[in-house]
Order: C-alpha cells, then sequence, then structure tokens
C-alpha cells in the first residue's frame, strides 16, 4: 500500500516541479523584458507620439560617413555608442535564455517549438516572438538556446526573425513617423520572410539529411533541485562563448563601416543595382532596435529611391553579420548562411513593393 502511495503521488510532485520551474521562467522573462524594452518603448512612444519625430539619429554616423577609410577612432566610437543602446536588452536575453535551459521541462518546451512540419515550426517560432521586442542580436543568444534544446530549424530561425522585423513596437514606432507605406511593406514582407522564408530555409537546408526523432518520454526527468546549478552554468557557458565574439564582431563593423555600408545622396545614381546592393550589404549591418528608421530616412531626405528605402526596412533589422556569428554553431553554418539568402531576397522584394505603393 505504502509503495503504491509513493507511485501514485510521484507523477504529482514531477507536475509541480514542472510548473515551478515554468513559473520561474515567466517570471525572469516578465521582469527581464519589461525593464530591458517593454517599459523603455512606452516612454519612448510617448514622446514620438507627440512630436512624431524619431528621438536621435543615425548611429552609424559614429563610425564615420559612407566611403569614409577605415578609422579605430570610429569604430570605438561606434561600439560605444551600440554597447550604451543595447546592453539591458543584451543581459536580457541572456538571463532568459540561460532560464529556458534550466528552468522550462524539456519536454514542456518540445511540445511548442519541436514542431513536425516546417511551416507549423515557423508559426510557433514566429508567434513566440513577438512579446519579445528584441533586435537580431539580443534575439540570437535565445534562438540559438531553443535550437540547442531541441527546437525545430524552422521554429528557431522563424523566433530569431521575427523579434526584429514584426516588433510590434518598431510598426507603432514607424506608423507614426513615416509613410503608411513604410509600414505596409514592412507588414506585408516581415510576415513572408518569418513564416514563409524561414520555413523555406529550413526545408532546403534539411533536404536529403535525415531528421531525428525525438521521443519525449525518452528524455531525462526535470528536476527542480538541479535548476540553480544549471542556471549557473547556463549562463556562464553563453557569456563565455557570445559575448567576446559579440564585442569583437561590432568593433570591426565600426571599423569597416565606410566600405561595409557606402550609402548616401551618390546612391541615387545607381538604379536598380544600389537595391541588390543596399539588400547584401545591409544584412551585415548591425543597429539596435529602430536604428534602421534614421537611416532610411535619411536616406529618403538625400533622394534614394523608393527601391533601396524598402529593402533596407527589412534587411537591417532582421540579420547582421554579428547575430550571424552568434547562431551559427547551433543552426550550422549552412541554415545560417540561408537565412541570410533568404533575407536578401525578401529585402529585394521589399524593394519592389515599396516602389510599386510609391
Amino acid at each position: 500500500m505504502e509503495t503504491q502511495a509513493l507511485a501514485a503521488e510521484q507523477p504529482r510532485r514531477k507536475l509541480w516541479a514542472g510548473v515551478a520551474g515554468t513559473l520561474g521562467f515567466a517570471a525572469i522573462f516578465a521582469v527581464g523584458i519589461n525593464w530591458a524594452k517593454w517599459t523603455p518603448y512606452l516612454h519612448k512612444l510617448e514622446g514620438i507620439r507627440r512630436t512624431r519625430v524619431w528621438p536621435g539619429s543615425d548611429i552609424l554616423a559614429k563610425a564615420g560617413s559612407a566611403h569614409a577609410a577605415p578609422s579605430l577612432h570610429g569604430a570605438w566610437t561606434f561600439t560605444v555608442a551600440y554597447v550604451n543602446s543595447v546592453w539591458p536588452a543584451v543581459v536580457a536575453a541572456l538571463v532568459i535564455s540561460a532560464a529556458i535551459e534550466a528552468l522550462v521541462p524539456r519536454r514542456w518546451l518540445l511540445r511548442v517549438v519541436a514542431r513536425r512540419t516546417e511551416l507549423g515550426g515557423s508559426f510557433a517560432g514566429g508567434l513566440l516572438a513577438l512579446p519579445s521586442l528584441m533586435c537580431t542580436c539580443c534575439t540570437a543568444p535565445v534562438a540559438a538556446t531553443l535550437r540547442r534544446s531541441g527546437a525545430s530549424t524552422s521554429a528557431a530561425l522563424a523566433y530569431w526573425l521575427g523579434n526584429p522585423v514584426l516588433n510590434p513596437a518598431v510598426l507603432v514606432f514607424l506608423a507614426l513617423v513615416a509613410p503608411w507605406q513604410w509600414v505596409a511593406t514592412r507588414i506585408v514582407m516581415g510576415v513572408v520572410l518569418v513564416f514563409g522564408v524561414s520555413a523555406l530555409v529550413a526545408r532546403l537546408a534539411d533536404r536529403g539529411r535525415s531528421r531525428p526523432e525525438i521521443h519525449l518520454e525518452e528524455l531525462p526527468e526535470y528536476r527542480l533541485a538541479e535548476t540553480p546549478r544549471r542556471y549557473a552554468l547556463a549562463l556562464a557557458r553563453l557569456c563565455a562563448t557570445l559575448l567576446p565574439e559579440y564585442a569583437l564582431v561590432v568593433f570591426l563593423l565600426g571599423l569597416f563601416r565606410g566600405w561595409i555600408f557606402p550609402f548616401d545622396g551618390s546612391a541615387t545614381h545607381w538604379g536598380i543595382v544600389a537595391v541588390v546592393v543596399a539588400a547584401l550589404l545591409g544584412t551585415l549591418v548591425v543597429l539596435p532596435t529602430g536604428g534602421e528608421i534614421p537611416i532610411v530616412q535619411g536616406l529618403a531626405l538625400a533622394g534614394v529611391g523608393a527601391g533601396v528605402q524598402g529593402a533596407l526596412l527589412i534587411v537591417l533589422p532582421a540579420i547582421s553579420l554579428v547575430s550571424m556569428a552568434m547562431v551559427a554553431r547551433e543552426l550550422s553554418v549552412r541554415v545560417t548562411l540561408g537565412a541570410a539568402a533568404g533575407v536578401v531576397a525578401t529585402g529585394i522584394g521589399a524593394g519592389v513593393l515599396l516602389a510599386v505603393l510609391s
């Protein structure tokens, strides 16, 4: 009788342990995102609503002008300005990533993000991305953690791309300071990228490869008592592997900013080539959330065409060389480059769409 009672009690204990861990993750997520994103954006939204002007200037200008030669001073100035802008989001991303790995029972997580079809995975990942409001580099640690935990390729890709491209706060900012055509282009092509292209990239990348079956019942049991140690180890590993390459690549992008992103008023004479070049080079640039808005506004005032504007509205926020370096270890170089190619193609499509709407 006593043995039977213990056996009946065990599933209940496992359930409550899982609930406690998941609630702990939810608390960390809510506090972190509220501190780094929701509250600051509410304050920014109030200011933009009153002025209808984007606060601040083009952060790339900190590194120098278009076509400028490499400058250590410009690289350092850009790196400092970028870090000052994004460090709360980076901290939030790291603690949330570690919480996913340590606190959420893997069986429960995989029921959400380990979909059988690419479209199902992209749908799940894209929807999960909407509340986070992160830029591409800050969402990269979370996307990498999801993939390492067993999320499907399409779910991890959609989460990674969905955060910056379909960021609800940025869409509201755009609606307040930019033409409606910009907002329509961002939403339409953002949906195509996050829910369609991510699934296509995952399908093509996994073609010819056997897909390992995940049997939830065979996964290790979740033990709540082990979460402090697992959390500390996960956070230490994320900081040790991601932060050094993060800082290095940001500095290098600032150093070569004049060559990597040589767009100014002269791009008005490049014709259709400008759209393709913008889509290609825009995938390398690293920006904080919403940083694409003053850049595209400045180019529009300089007379750069709608095609370039549309391409940059997608490619600048969607991906960067920094975020690609951060996710390549878990997503694989093949998938990461496929995602970059998908972003370029979507950016060109966005340029065509904005040119038509304009």
